[in-house]
């Protein structure tokens, strides 16, 4: 019954249904099977296949968003299960996440964070137009692996620069890894700033933040 039910649990994030993924979660809970289990071998299938139907042209941002919030309904669940059975979902990484100073670009920004979140990254989403000093106080706080600067303006691109130096600065920026992204970005943008990865859209981005922790 439980592997059946993994399975539906997989189709109900590629479908989008998520009364379904919380309702088949709630069952396979009730069955006493591992939550570790269940986000293995039911949710984070299902957000793969998702993400290689939108890599391929098949699925587009909406369906990226629905799938990441049925995965972020069924860890609401799970989540209270793993402390309680003192198990540990190992996390993907620390990431803090944010909108350069000077840019007030939410979507493409919040839609990282939600993806990387459903993907087992810690995310820590300082929001819009945040100071480069923001950045850094944060990246020591949490101890940060991962750094991701949105800037949607071609006057904002230079604090991705700037929040790059400022780690220098700080002596921590051997400590963790930069991707930038947005409209204007580019890849020999990313690599004329120093960034160690670069992304063209928020699937991307998931992408190379699993490479840049492996």
């Amino acid at each position: 019954m439980s592997q059946e039910t993994l399975s539906e649990i997989t189709q109900s994030i590629v479908l989008g249904e998520s009364e379904d993924t919380v309702r088949l979660t709630d069952e396979l809970l009730a069955a006493n099977v591992e939550p570790m289990t269940i986000i293995r071998e039911g949710l984070m299938p299902g957000m793969n296949i998702v993400g290689d139907k939108f890599a391929t042209g098949e699925y587009f941002l909406p369906d990226l968003i629905i799938a990441a919030d049925c995965m972020k309904a069924a860890m609401q669940l799970l989540e209270p299960e793993l402390v309680k059975r003192e198990q540990a979902f190992q996390s993907a990484g620390i990431v803090v996440l944010g909108t350069v100073k000077g840019d007030i670009h939410e979507i493409g920004k919040s839609l990282v964070g939600t993806l990387l979140s459903a993907n087992g990254f810690k995310v820590h989403d300082l929001g819009v137009d945040v100071k480069t000093d923001e950045f850094i106080e944060k990246v020591k706080e949490t101890g940060a692996e991962l750094v991701g600067l949105s800037a949607l303006l071609t006057t904002t691109m230079v604090k991705q620069r700037e929040v790059i130096q400022s780690l220098q600065e700080a002596g921590i920026r051997d400590k963790v890894k930069v991707m930038v992204g947005g409209a204007p970005v580019t890849k020999s943008w990313a690599e004329d700033i120093g960034a160690d990865g670069f992304a063209e859209d928020a699937m991307g981005a998931v992408k190379i933040a699993r490479l840049l922790m492996s």
